[in-house]
């Protein structure tokens, strides 16, 4: 039985996003989390696996229901764009859990951004006010695009304020975003930056414990989307901010050890954003209360976007096949994949 797997490169991905639209995979992404989320209890779930050094982080992201399985390699090094490389870089796994198939092989370091802004979007749009329309953008650099265009069109955001305490990102922000139809300022300071908007999104790299948002900053009614904070030792949100909020998260196990919750007690009280969609849990329960969504990344996103990544590739026949699996007319016969003895047998001398 011939076994063949999609695989989809890093270019097949970019024409994937430019044959679909950018915007267009943005909303299919956030509609695919939403759908998944809904069926949260149907997942065999689990925090990733993450191995960590001084400088940075390499993670496995597995998650299953009863027909399929995905998993996701990624790191997370600050340092890396000092040498050239990226900050994050992924590849994924979908295969049928029935016999354990492999179906698709895909790059994720894209689709990883073009998730995280769909999963930011989406929450924001089920818990900020819905006349939200001034975004500040606290971090200008390799998920900022994503984020500012997720936000317009999903959340109806028209302005945005930047600042990232490098002036090259926001200089580069601002030229890809160009004709958008954003209205971009840019400031001096964080401080500066966050006043008066409706939204507060932190995407910061660096692997610290960091405070880029202090209670001072916040105002009634504002909703935090709090990204950077994504493994221990990492952070971006004042703890006296979290005190002063409704928080949400993902997977409560996960973001207690790597979102900006990390700096709480055991006990202090989070809201796992699945409730909120099922009906299970209120979201925000005034105009003047303030939201964070403490967002660190969950398989299930991944899963959600690989699905997507799938469905898409299969019906504009991108990618390519991959034999990734031995083809063999009689399984039990591994050895005669290799073409009979040719030598295999004799000692090595």
């Amino acid at each position: 039985m011939s076994v063949l797997t999609r695989y989809l490169s890093v270019q097949d991905l970019v024409d994937l996003v430019r044959r679909k639209g950018l915007s267009a995979c943005l909303a299919g992404v956030a509609a695919r989390i939403e759908a998944e989320f809904l069926r949260w209890e149907q997942f065999e779930k689990s925090a990733r696996l993450a191995f960590h050094s001084a400088d940075g982080v390499v993670e496995l992201m597995p998650i299953a229901d009863d027909r399929t399985f995905t998993f996701k390699y990624v790191n997370g090094h600050p340092k890396n764009t000092a040498a050239g490389l990226p900050t994050v870089m992924a590849f994924g796994l979908l295969a049928d859990v029935a016999t354990g198939t492999p179906r698709l092989l895909s790059e994720l370091t894209i689709t990883t951004a073009i998730r995280t802004a769909a999963m930011s979007a989406l929450a924001a749009k089920k818990l900020a006010r819905p006349d939200s329309r001034i975004m500040a953008l606290i971090g200008n650099g390799a998920q900022s695009e994503f984020q500012a265009l997720a936000f317009r069109d999903l959340v109806g955001i028209d302005t945005l304020h930047l600042f990232d305490v490098d002036p090259r990102a926001t200089t580069k922000l601002i030229a890809n975003l160009a004709g958008s139809g954003l209205q971009l300022r840019v400031f001096s300071s964080t401080a500066e930056a966050v006043k008066g908007v409706d939204i507060i999104t932190t995407v910061t790299a660096d692997k610290a414990l960091a405070t880029i948002i202090t209670p001072e900053m916040v105002e009634p009614g504002m909703h935090i989307n709090g990204v950077g904070g994504d493994c221990p030792g990492k952070t971006e949100l004042h703890r006296g901010v979290l005190e002063g909020a409704k928080v949400f998260v993902e997977f409560e196990p996960q973001s207690r050890v790597e979102g900006d919750i990390q700096q709480m007690p055991a006990d202090f009280a989070v809201t796992e954003f699945w409730r909120v969609l099922g009906g299970q849990a209120e979201g925000r329960s005034s105009a003047a209360q303030v939201t964070v969504f403490d967002s660190v990344g969950f398989a299930l996103e991944d899963f959600a976007a690989l699905s997507f990544l799938h469905e898409v590739a299969t019906e504009l026949n991108l990618g390519s096949l991959l034999d990734l699996v031995p083809q063999n007319d009689d399984p039990k016969n591994l050895f005669g994949v290799l073409g009979g003895h040719s030598g295999g047998l004799r000692r090595a001398a």
